[in-house]
């Protein structure tokens, strides 16, 4: 704690200040509603409603409400749970659209009742949204119970549900699902060519437990709607068996070259360079020849090689950065990505850009064609789109900074029910990692031998398999909780604080289920919590310990770490190193971790700042896409419910016109010099008006404006006649609106593909002293514009054209509109066979600007 909080109270203790006295009107409210019987409570949810109805608002109901759910939930034949005042606290600041952080084991499943209860009373609907499926069906009949004894209609929505029961699990007055489930069913319901076949309701107001896992952890993992794309999957292959045959290099000179004075040029050796830090892992010169060689091309730099570039750098990533039962596991023949925060698997999600395709060949699975991106969205701007949202979490405080700037919600911390008991110990470390394991088997075995239970946490999959390995040999009885066995988690952590337990568990430690202590076991010091590595955010860390000493329980806690560890390797060991072998210690001393606290903070403190700096750099992208989304999905909406577009298709026409006849003619343009010829041929493709005749004597009389009402006429007339031919006037508004949405979404998954590549391509701008994001927005901008104007003109092509005969069938209309083209052919690199054109050279297309500032860009 700081100076001035010690002396004028922390931001929370504030706050908790200023909700005290509404805390005080729950509370005096108690023994009246105790004396109620079950119909009177129940009858309260009537009279809030009614009382809403006449303009008290849902900040006027409060006390009374959360006083009627800690009421009902405490009666013997509902919950026989009674809310702590902490609790009531904790519901207080979610219902203010905050971020409540309680400790673990302080019973947030429960706090979520009151807030969720009160919102509902509007009838728009509640989301309380959990981290998997296990705990929302869960929560949804568990605390149901409170809401069902109220009056309210309870809903769940899990993974293999179908559009019916979705449709009925969001209708309800609080639905309970997980952050994937809602976030598809939002992009599902934005394709859609029915508003009967939407599933969500508006999004109202969101409650998400574990935020710090939904909106912080898997804030850089968008989730993607995706159909099958048409290209061979035979290249990633190819690219794999590639990088197979490569050498590891490094850089020999580094620091010299990255000094601005010096200006050395960059000496490598071996084939490929890896930055652990970074993430990255790059071709050297002696790589891209080797890469030349092998693909037959002249130069991999060229353009038309871009294609294959990418597969080599995923095929460099799958096999050099990411690893097996770390980044993903493989399960039922199918890469599944795992968490790296939470240590969870995300069945349905998929690595974007053709990466998960090179893991498929890294790991000889079968390789699905590269997908195309029918609909996109991060959890980010998902969940801003809720008019309301709240959380709760054990662990918030330490990502305060990007809660208020990205979500706007700031963190309060709630005291703990009863004074936390848990002793957290001063670190371990160990030189290597093999005398660190030695240590960690030793400790588990001193506290099996009598009888204290023991959650070891691991950082990896593979890292807790070998401390499995280890104990096995050593006879002490355990249970392994990962990724590979999470069907077994709330099993596995249940049972964790009985006697003689042994439970290892990567990060996802079993969050949302509680480790209650067996009996006799707070006598011999409770649960004891080891972690074997320090994760790279101090969030995590805290998330382990937390799992002891809940409700006042005794437990205690300690970290193990090894100069070879991640985070100390990467960041900031080598002098300790140098010292520790100047001090000639052995594997198995430990040493004093006093001079390493800090090293080991401030290495976390870095890490932490540049995700949080990487996220902050995706959302500010992402906002120029979801700004493009918002205005597409919008005129989506306004098309599917809209019951007759004919005026919007006038009004294309109109707009139409007015673009092609601005494109061909200037305004300087005498009328007999205008080039009708190129205008007609152009004009004709999108309104059948055929050839534009204007005779000599009617051209000297013929203004710009004079054009484009006479065409406009025309179009309209045109598309009367076809009105007529089609018959019945329905049909031809059902017609419109299907093909205006057809239209919309293939025009709108195309302009997602093109918007990837522009942004993978705009980096370069950097090299010219231009600012990528600055650019990104302007070249979106004219981008969307394009989209819009294309959007316009498809859909009339496509009306004035419309023959009955070809009408689509209603059930067809619903499907994808895909063409599966199979392109097996393997896909050879193209040769040059003209001139290589250099970077500052005109460009052959004939633009008159520079290659690298037209086609090379």
């Amino acid at each position: 704690m700081g100076f001035f909080e010690k002396i004028f109270g922390s931001y929370s203790d504030k706050e908790i200040k200023r909700i005290t006295p509404i805390l005080k009107k729950i509370e005096d409210l108690a023994p009246q509603y105790e004396n109620l019987t079950d119909e009177e409570l129940r009858g309260k949810t009537q009279e809030f409603k009614d009382r809403l109805e006449k303009g008290e608002t849902l900040d006027d109901l409060l006390p009374e409400a959360y006083a009627v759910v800690r009421e009902a939930s405490s009666r013997p034949h509902v919950l026989n749970m009674r809310h702590f005042p902490v609790q009531l606290m904790g519901g207080i600041v979610m219902h203010q659209g905050r971020i409540a952080e309680m400790r673990t084991g302080e019973g947030k499943t429960l706090v979520a009742t009151l807030p969720a209860y009160l919102n509902a009373l509007e009838g728009k609907g509640v989301h309380v949204v959990t981290v998997n499926d296990y705990l929302a069906q869960r929560d949804s009949q568990w605390m149901g119970e409170v809401f069902r004894f109220l009056g309210l209609t309870v809903g769940c929505i899990l993974n293999n549900m179908d559009n019916e029961d979705r449709r009925a699990a969001y209708a309800c007055d609080i639905t309970y699902g997980t952050n994937n489930e809602y976030g598809f069913d939002y992009l599902r319901d934005n394709m859609v060519v029915r508003k009967e076949s939407m599933v969500q309701r508006e999004l109202h107001f969101a409650i998400i437990d574990e935020v710090d896992s939904v909106l912080i952890d898997e804030a850089r993992t968008p989730l993607i709607i995706s159909g099958s794309g048409s290209k061979s999957t035979d290249l990633y292959r190819v690219a794999d068996l590639f990088v197979k045959q490569l050498k590891k290099g490094r850089i020999l000179n580094e620091e010299e070259a990255m000094n601005p004075l010096l200006r050395e040029e960059l000496q490598e050796e071996g084939d490929f360079v890896l930055d652990e830090k970074a993430k990255s892992v790059v071709l050297t010169q002696e790589g891209v020849e080797k890469a030349e060689k092998f693909f037959s091309v002249e130069n991999l730099s060229d353009p038309e090689n871009l294609e294959l570039q990418h597969h080599i750098n995923n095929a460099l990533k799958a096999n050099y950065n990411m690893h097996l039962d770390k980044d993903y596991v493989i399960a039922e023949g199918e890469i599944v990505i795992v968490d790296e925060f939470t240590g969870r698997m995300m069945p349905g999600r998929r690595y974007s850009d053709g990466l998960h395709q090179a893991i498929e060949a890294k790991e000889n699975v079968q390789v699905r064609r590269e997908s195309k991106t029918l609909a996109t969205i991060t959890f980010q701007n998902y969940f801003n789109r809720y008019k309301k949202k709240s959380g709760m979490t054990g662990t918030a405080k330490t990502e305060e900074e990007e809660f208020r700037n990205i979500y706007g919600m700031d963190v309060v911390e709630i005291p703990t029910n009863r004074p936390v008991q848990r002793k957290d110990m001063q670190d371990v470390v160990y030189r290597t990692e093999a005398g660190k394991f030695r240590a960690v088997v030793k400790d588990i075995m001193e506290a099996y031998e009598k009888g204290q239970p023991v959650l070891v946490g691991t950082v990896t999959i593979d890292k807790s398999e070998e401390l499995s390995k280890l104990l096995k040999r050593e006879g002490i009885k355990h249970q392994v909780l990962n990724a590979k066995y999470h069907a077994q988690e709330a099993e596995i952590v249940a049972l964790a604080g009985q006697m003689n337990a042994v439970t290892i568990a990567t990060n996802m430690a079993g969050r949302g289920t509680d480790i209650k202590l067996g009996e006799g076991v707070a006598e011999i010091g409770g649960l004891k919590i080891i972690g074997t590595e320090r994760h790279e955010s101090r969030r995590i860390d805290n998330q382990l310990r937390g799992r002891s000493g809940r409700q006042g329980d005794p437990g205690e806690s300690r970290f193990y770490i090894s100069l070879e560890d991640d985070l100390m390797r990467l960041f900031g060991a080598e002098k300790t190193m140098k010292l520790v072998d100047a001090m000639g210690m052995s594997e198995d001393d430990p040493i004093e971790a006093g001079m390493l606290t800090k090293a080991i903070e401030n290495a976390q403190k870095k890490v932490e700042g540049n995700n949080f700096a990487i996220r902050k750099h995706l959302l500010e992208y992402d906002q120029v896409m979801n700004e493009q989304r918002e205005i597409i999905y919008g005129e989506r909406r306004r098309v599917l419910y809209g019951e007759d577009l004919r005026d919007s298709i006038i009004a294309m026409i109109r707009q139409v016109v007015e673009r092609c006849v601005n494109t061909h003619i200037s305004d300087e343009q005498l009328p007999e010099e205008w080039d009708m010829t190129s205008f007609s041929e152009h004009f004709a493709t999108i309104i059948p008006v055929g050839k534009v005749n204007i005779k000599d004597e009617a051209l000297v009389q013929m203004t710009k404006d004079k054009l484009k009402e006479n065409l406009t006429k025309l179009g309209e007339q045109l598309y009367a006649m076809k009105e007529k031919e089609i018959g019945e006037a329905e049909r031809m508004r059902e017609l419109e609106r299907v093909i205006m949405l057809r239209v919309i979404d293939q025009k709108w998954m195309d302009h997602i593909d093109e918007m990837d590549r522009m942004r993978q391509g705009i980096g370069l701008h950097a090299y010219a002293q231009r600012d990528p994001l600055m650019e990104y927005k302007f070249v979106s901008y004219d981008m969307f514009e394009e989209l819009s104007n294309n959007i316009q003109e498809d859909t009339l092509k496509i009306l004035y054209r419309i023959r009955i005969q070809t009408e689509v069938k209603r059930e067809e209309v619903q499907q994808p509109m895909f063409t599966n083209k199979d392109d097996s052919a393997v896909k050879q690199p193209k040769k040059r066979s003209d001139e290589k054109v250099g970077r500052n050279d005109p460009c052959p297309c004939g633009s008159g600007k520079k290659y690298k500032h037209c086609c090379g860009r």
